[in-house]
C-alpha cells in the first residue's frame, strides 16, 4: 500500500474545524503535517481538535511567527498537496500561491466571488504549468452523497425529464455560528448567503439533471432579513435545452424549514430528501434510504487523496463544475437584479 500523502489545512474556520479536519484524519491515503491560520491562537484553536499523539506530527504556520508563514509552509518540499478552506474573497490568493510552489490543491467552494475571477483562476490553473504538475480541485460534497448519485442515475433511466422543482428553506441567525463569521456576517461579495452555501444546492440540481442542459433562468431575489445582505432569497425558473422548466427556490431568510429535490420523467417521479430516495413508476413507490452518508465531507477528501495517488483527478471535483455551478447562481443573481429578465446561461 503507497505511503499516506503528507498535506496541510489552510484555514482554521467553523467547517476547517469541524469537518475537513476529521476527514482529513479518516482518510488512510493521507497524513496531516502542516496547519495554517493568520493566527497563531487560531492555528492552535484548529489543532485542538488532535490528539496528542497527532498533534506531534503537525507544525503549526501563521503569519504572526516570525519566519512560519504561508510562504515558509509552502517552501516545504515533504508537503505534497493542500486542502484550503478560507473567507471567499481571501481564497484565490491561496490558491495560486499553492499551485505556483508545485502543491496539489483542494479547495472549498465557491470557487470564488464571481464568474469573472473563477474563470481567471480556472484559466491560471489549467493554462500556466506549475511544478510537479499540481492539480487544482473544488470540493464539493453534493456529489459524494451517495443519495443524490442514486437518484442522478435513476432519473436517467426514466425518460424524458417533465419538470423538477427544488427547495431549500432555512433561517440564518443572529448569533449563529455562522453567521457570526465577520466576513459572512457583512458580506462584500454578491448573494450573501445564497453565494455560500446556495452554490452547494445548484450542484446537487445539476447532478439531478446531469442528461440535460440547463440554457437560461428568469428569478425573482430577495432580502427578507435585514440582518442578511444583499439578499437572502432567490425564486428562480430554470428552462432546459428541451423546452421544459422547472423552479429553484433557495432561502436563508424564512420560517419555512426543509428541502426537496424533485424530478418527473415521462416514467415516473424521483424526489430525494434528508438521504431518502423515493421512486415513484405509476402505482410503485420504492424508497431508498442512505443513513450512513453524512454530508459528503469524508467521501470528497477520501477521493481526492486517491486521485492523487493514481495521479488522475476525480471529475466530480473538476473545478469546471464548480464553475457552472457559479454561472447558474450568478444568472439568478443578475436575472433578479433586473426585475426577473431573463438571462442566458453559459454551462
Amino acid at each position: 500500500m503507497p505511503s499516506p500523502i503528507p498535506i496541510a489545512l489552510i484555514g482554521s474556520g467553523i467547517f476547517a474545524k469541524e469537518e475537513h479536519l476529521p476527514a482529513i484524519l479518516a482518510a488512510p491515503n493521507l497524513r496531516l503535517v502542516a496547519v495554517y491560520s493568520r493566527s497563531l491562537t487560531s492555528a492552535k484553536g484548529l489543532a485542538s481538535g488532535l490528539s496528542a499523539k497527532e498533534s506531534e506530527a503537525v507544525d503549526l504556520y501563521s503569519e504572526d511567527q516570525d519566519g512560519k508563514g504561508f510562504d515558509a509552509l509552502l517552501q516545504r518540499q515533504d508537503i505534497k498537496g493542500v486542502i484550503v478552506a478560507l473567507p471567499i474573497l481571501t481564497q484565490p490568493d491561496y490558491i495560486r500561491r499553492a499551485l505556483t510552489s508545485g502543491k496539489h490543491v483542494l479547495a472549498e467552494k465557491p470557487i470564488a466571488k464571481d464568474v469573472s475571477t473563477a474563470k481567471a483562476l480556472l484559466d491560471f490553473a489549467t493554462s500556466t504549468p506549475h511544478p510537479n504538475a499540481a492539480t487544482f480541485c473544488i470540493a464539493e460534497n453534493f456529489r459524494f452523497l451517495d443519495s443524490f448519485q442514486y437518484a442522478s442515475d435513476t432519473i436517467a433511466s426514466l425518460g424524458r425529464v417533465l419538470n423538477f422543482r427544488v427547495r431549500v428553506d432555512n433561517m440564518v441567525m443572529p448569533g449563529g455560528k455562522y453567521f457570526e463569521t465577520a466576513w459572512r456576517k457583512v458580506p462584500e461579495y454578491q448573494g450573501g448567503f445564497l453565494l455560500d452555501g446556495g452554490v452547494h444546492f445548484l450542484a446537487a440540481t445539476r447532478l439531478l439533471l446531469a442528461k440535460e442542459s440547463l440554457v437560461r433562468t428568469s428569478a425573482f431575489t430577495a432580502q427578507l432579513q435585514e440582518h442578511l445582505p444583499p439578499v437572502d432569497t432567490v425564486h428562480a425558473v430554470v428552462q432546459l435545452g428541451s423546452g421544459v422548466s422547472g423552479t429553484v427556490e433557495i432561502s436563508f431568510g424564512t420560517t419555512f424549514t426543509g428541502s426537496e429535490y424533485s424530478v418527473a420523467c415521462e416514467k415516473g417521479t424521483v424526489s430525494v430528501s434528508r438521504g431518502k430516495v423515493t421512486i415513484t413508476r405509476g402505482k410503485d413507490v420504492e424508497v431508498k434510504d442512505h443513513p450512513d452518508e453524512g454530508n459528503g465531507v469524508k467521501q470528497e477528501v477520501k477521493a481526492w487523496a486517491e486521485g492523487l495517488q493514481k495521479g488522475e483527478m476525480d471529475r466530480r471535483q473538476a473545478p469546471e463544475e464548480a464553475l457552472k455551478d457559479l454561472v447558474l447562481l450568478e444568472g439568478m443573481l443578475n436575472s433578479g437584479e433586473k426585475g426577473g429578465a431573463p438571462v442566458e446561461l453559459d454551462l
